[in-house]
């Protein structure tokens, strides 16, 4: 979801877990068609180093990381990581993947704020 968000608003974005599941949650898939956004095409990725290394930022959502990954890959993302700490929507019913999804969105527009506030405060201090 908050993939889509992000790109849906103009940021370049990946998402991939620790553990994928085979497909996308099929609750997931209907609350986001709510917002006119379709995931039934996108399968579900596994989080590489390389990822790591190429993210300005690292979002989890309360996964356990720690646990999951290798030292290396934990070493990488930490400067760059962020724990939202939601909820998984796996086995949840359309009305709470709703409210995750709502809080997701909600954080992605801030993201893309402060991202868009840094680009303009770059973009004046590069100007003559």
């Amino acid at each position: 979801m908050a993939q889509a968000f992000a790109e849906k608003l103009g940021l370049k974005a990946s998402s991939a877990g620790t553990v994928p599941s085979s497909g996308v949650n099929p609750v997931v898939v209907e609350a986001m068609r709510e917002r006119r956004i379709d995931l039934s095409h996108k399968m579900p990725k596994v989080l590489t180093a390389n990822m790591i290394r190429n993210a300005r930022l690292v979002v989890t959502m309360g996964c356990s990381v720690e646990e999951a990954c290798p030292r290396p890959m934990l070493a990488a993302m930490q400067k760059k990581l962020v724990d939202w700490h939601l909820d998984d929507p796996k086995g949840r019913p359309l009305e709470e993947v709703r409210r995750i999804r709502n809080e997701i969105e909600k954080r992605v527009r801030k993201i893309v704020r402060k991202s868009s506030q840094r680009r303009d405060r770059d973009d004046q201090s590069v100007r003559p």
